[in-house]
């Protein structure tokens, strides 16, 4: 693993994988998505086709229960417009997929301008701008014009047709699966119910899509689960469906919004000093402008992750955050936003962000009584007198805090070295037969001094 992230980090690798992101968000750009339906399934289409990554699909039909929710029914449209007397379309779904209001029930009528009003959404200051809007769990139409086209419009009458279902079907979710040399779980989740709007969330599935596809060449320590569903609803059903899955889950992180040009931002888990807060804090230090922020109960799927009955530990990873930047949820947010090389350096601190989560474990001396003999090993300059140099520097913090109560990120922390330096010494360390892993729920031992028989170290 450490290779492939190594490869994903490097400026031409990135800039590589970033390229091959903005085209995949540019081919879904003009589906149609919403919580449920073929736009969904044509997004899954493209992650498959152009995205290179095979899923596993599931299909869970309207009116199961998910917790406190129930999956809705499934919504599809064909056209949507309004006309006027003359028939000609001054709103029209075809010209945009934000201009038919998401989850409008099918409508066939005639209106005057005053009957249609109620009906109607703009945005009087970005009058250029189509504004998003849904209706998931009311029954309700409405389409969304640019304001100065609304106070266009005249007094009618106009013909209004949404030519759509609101059927029983099915809500679909997807996963892609890197099997680890161990069971516990690294959970990414996109959300995929967004229409055409560029930075949310199109980047963050492209991201997600290039990240999976790397970590898929390789054999990382902990199983990887990519999640690829529907805002809110989806996480839920997800959380429905794998209750197996949720006590293996060590870390979490959702992606979104990872395409404009504002610096990266994490935000934290509900709990707050998880193993994904920390190794975020430890990475982001390293990256100029980036921002830790603090949990709130408001956002997107992290807070279902960490709602107080699963409390995973998931946190958020974005540049600009929901409601934060002027392009959001409107016609401005679009392919122009979507920068090539944002999308690049959100792969490049998320393949150090997967190091550091996927790598990260305690370890164990096993000659703890003096520091052991690296020159013989191999590990150490047999010419003394000198400083140690950075690797050597590093060989001694892991072998001196490796009493089983130490990570190796606390180490990385404590030491102030990157990730990357304290798990190339450990890694060195192990293959001379000087540490081994402890499990995870294993307990730290005590050092017995040789020839006494009195408990020495940290009690347990």
């Amino acid at each position: 693993m450490a290779l492939l992230l190594d490869e994903l980090r490097s400026a031409d690798g990135a800039a590589e994988a970033g390229a091959q992101a903005w085209r995949l968000a540019e081919a879904m750009y003009p589906l149609c998505r919403s919580l449920t339906g073929a736009g969904v399934r044509a997004t899954l289409d493209l992650i498959e086709t152009q995205g290179g990554l095979p899923l596993q699909r599931t299909e869970v039909p309207s009116g199961t229960p998910v917790h406190d929710w129930e999956v809705p029914l499934e919504w599809n449209v064909r056209d949507a417009w309004i006309a006027d007397a003359a028939g000609r379309r001054v709103v029209d779904f075809r010209a945009h997929n934000l201009h038919l209001m998401s989850y409008s029930v099918p409508v066939r009528r005639q209106m005057t301008l005053e009957e249609l009003q109620p009906h109607l959404h703009s945005l009087p200051e970005r009058p250029d701008d189509i504004p998003y809007r849904t209706s998931y769990y009311r029954e309700h139409w409405a389409f969304c014009l640019r304001h100065r086209d609304r106070e266009r419009l005249g007094p009618g009458p106009y013909e209004v047709v949404v030519d759509s279902t609101l059927a029983p079907g099915h809500l679909t979710l997807a996963e892609f699966v890197v099997p680890g040399q161990s069971d516990d779980e690294i959970l990414v989740h996109t959300h995929v119910c967004h229409p055409s709007l560029a930075n949310d969330n199109l980047a963050g599935i492209a991201v997600a899509v290039e990240l999976a596809r790397a970590l898929g060449r390789s054999r990382p320590r902990h199983t990887w689960r990519f999640i690829f569903a529907p805002g809110t609803i989806g996480s839920l059903t997800w959380l429905a469906l794998r209750p197996q899955v949720l006590p293996r889950v060590r870390a979490g992180l959702v992606l979104g919004l990872l395409g404009d040009g504002a610096p990266l931002q994490y935000k934290r888990s509900r709990r707050g000093d998880t193993l994904t807060d920390r190794a975020a804090a430890h990475v982001l230090a390293g990256i100029e402008g980036a921002r830790l922020l603090d949990f709130e109960p408001y956002g997107y799927d992290e807070r279902q992750y960490g709602s107080p009955g699963f409390d995973l530990p998931v946190g958020r990873l974005t540049r600009s955050v929901n409601g934060g930047y002027p392009e959001y949820h409107c016609s401005a947010d679009d392919m122009t936003l979507l920068r090539p090389e944002s999308l690049a350096g959100a792969l490049q601190a998320l393949a150090r962000l997967a190091q550091v989560l996927d790598g990260n474990r305690r370890l164990l001396n096993l000659s703890p009584f003096g520091e052991p003999r690296l020159g013989r090993r191999g590990l150490y300059r047999s010419t003394g007198g000198h400083a140690p140099g950075a690797f050597e520097h590093a060989l001694l913090w892991v072998l001196s805090q490796s009493d089983g109560t130490h990570d190796l990120l606390a180490i990385a922390e404590r030491a102030r070295l990157p990730f990357e330096a304290i798990e190339a010494a450990a890694e060195a360390l192990q293959q001379a037969g000087l540490l081994r892993d402890l499990a995870p729920d294993e307990p730290a031992p005590a050092f017995t001094i040789p020839g006494s028989q009195t408990p020495k170290g940290t009690p347990t």
